[in-house]
């Protein structure tokens, strides 16, 4: 089933984005300390935007061995990487290009090409490679971001999507239909479930019906599944999106 989630209310979404910023810094160094190198999964989504912008800044952005960090992502649209509704391209703007990552380091999925089910078997296979995986083993990160949509998706794992069954592929092509952009790529729930800590970001009113329901157990919505096996699990959520909740004080 994995662990329980440790829920965490903030004030606003500056209070959020401050506090994100603070629990990635903590994770990298951990993760240096523990195996030389740290292993992050990126978001997409306006509430992960804040939280890049302001790990770029003092004082996080100089706490973050960006030479021994290595960058990925949960999902993607299938655009080119500078249009404007590609997670790679908001990523770059917010972060990426204001800290010194090295861009080898940074491995974007490939989701504008022709046929998505060979590029999510690309990513995969590049998942493999750079972690060190061996032969059926799940890449493990140390640190996957994830958002949250009102109908209970998180990456592009929407409700009612085959893909959410997924037990074998780290890496699946995705057809959202209800979606404006309905071609994706995304991170299956077994990687994600794999990794050594998840953390939600979520703000705004428009959430906390969701917020309640996810962490309600309604286990059929995609954000419910995620529930990290032997590894830890953060819902970091401002006041607006805990409203809902039994107790959603911020700290």
């Amino acid at each position: 089933m994995g662990v329980a989630p440790n829920v965490i209310v903030v004030a606003d979404p500056g209070a959020l984005a401050e506090t994100a910023a603070g629990l990635v810094v903590d994770a990298a160094a951990e993760a240096v300390r523990a195996r030389g190198r740290f292993a992050l999964v990126l978001a997409g989504g306006a509430t992960p935007r804040a939280t890049y912008a302001r790990l770029a800044q003092a004082p996080f952005r100089d706490r973050v061995a960006w030479d021994r960090t290595w960058v990925f992502f949960g999902d993607e649209r299938a655009v080119p990487p500078d249009h404007p509704e590609s997670n790679h391209r908001m990523a770059s703007e917010a972060l990426l290009s204001r800290v010194p990552v090295p861009p080898a380091q940074v491995f974007r999925i490939r989701a504008e090409a022709e046929d998505t089910d060979a590029a999510a078997a690309e990513y995969a296979r590049t998942l493999g490679e750079v972690l060190g995986c061996r032969r059926g083993e799940l890449p493990r990160f140390d640190l996957v971001l994830l958002g949250l949509g009102v109908d209970g998706h998180t990456a592009s794992l929407f409700p009612g999507s085959p893909v959410v069954r997924e037990v074998f592929r780290p890496v699946a092509a995705v057809h959202a239909a209800a979606a404006l952009i309905p071609e994706r790529i995304t991170l299956t729930l077994p990687v994600i479930n794999a990794a050594a800590r998840v953390v939600f970001l979520v703000a705004g009113a428009e959430k906390a019906k969701v917020v309640r329901a996810v962490l309600g157990e309604q286990a059929t919505l995609p954000a419910a599944m995620v529930r990290p096996e032997g590894g830890g699990l953060v819902w970091l959520l401002d006041r607006a999106a805990a409203a809902l909740l039994a107790t959603p004080e911020a700290r």
